[in-house]
């Protein structure tokens, strides 16, 4: 049986930001040759997937990086300080779409980008939603819309939805 497991042997801090810190830290493999790992350092966040019916709960934001508006399910860091992965879900399902739920289903988590970055993303899909008022941050631009589930499914499978944190917890949710 192989080991898959490396060997921490040292770190040496690169960047150190507001949502993200960069390390190179030198390991040790397990047949003994060094490498080094450069690895983002991200606290997590939430995915929601709010079901309205058979409506799904989509927002729209300008993601700077992708230069692009892109629609995604309502999600947000883990950035407040105590806050569990729940309470966060709660918070950005309401900051986000205006929406609170009774009833919440925990869908597990996901490693967005495993080879290089520590982000572990909750899912949590929300039901029996009501409209509370919608309270966006300040740095947000965001608007939400209701979408026919079969509607969300046929823009993953056109492109028009492309959001990888979205795809998986939508498969989560409906297809498992």
């Amino acid at each position: 049986m192989e080991n898959y497991k490396e060997k921490f042997i040292s770190s040496q801090k690169i960047y150190n930001g507001v949502v993200f810190s960069v390390s190179k830290d030198d390991v040790e493999l397990s047949n003994g040759s060094k490498k080094f790992r450069e690895v983002v350092h991200h606290k997590g966040g939430v995915v929601i997937v709010a079901a309205k019916g058979d409506k799904i709960l989509m927002v729209k934001q300008y993601r700077y990086p992708t230069q692009s508006a892109l629609f995604e399910l309502p999600a947000g860091k883990l950035d407040k300080k105590g806050e569990t992965a729940f309470e966060a879900a709660k918070r950005e399902l309401e900051e986000e779409t205006g929406h609170k739920a009774e009833k919440w289903t925990d869908l597990g988590f996901i490693w967005k980008t495993p080879g290089f970055c520590s982000e572990k993303l909750y899912l949590y899909k929300a039901e029996n939603l009501t409209f509370v008022g919608q309270n966006p941050e300040e740095d947000e631009i965001i608007n939400y819309f209701e979408f026919e589930k079969e509607k969300v499914f046929e823009m993953i499978k056109t492109g028009e939805i492309n959001d990888a944190k979205t795809i998986c917890a939508i498969m989560r949710a409906f297809c498992l």
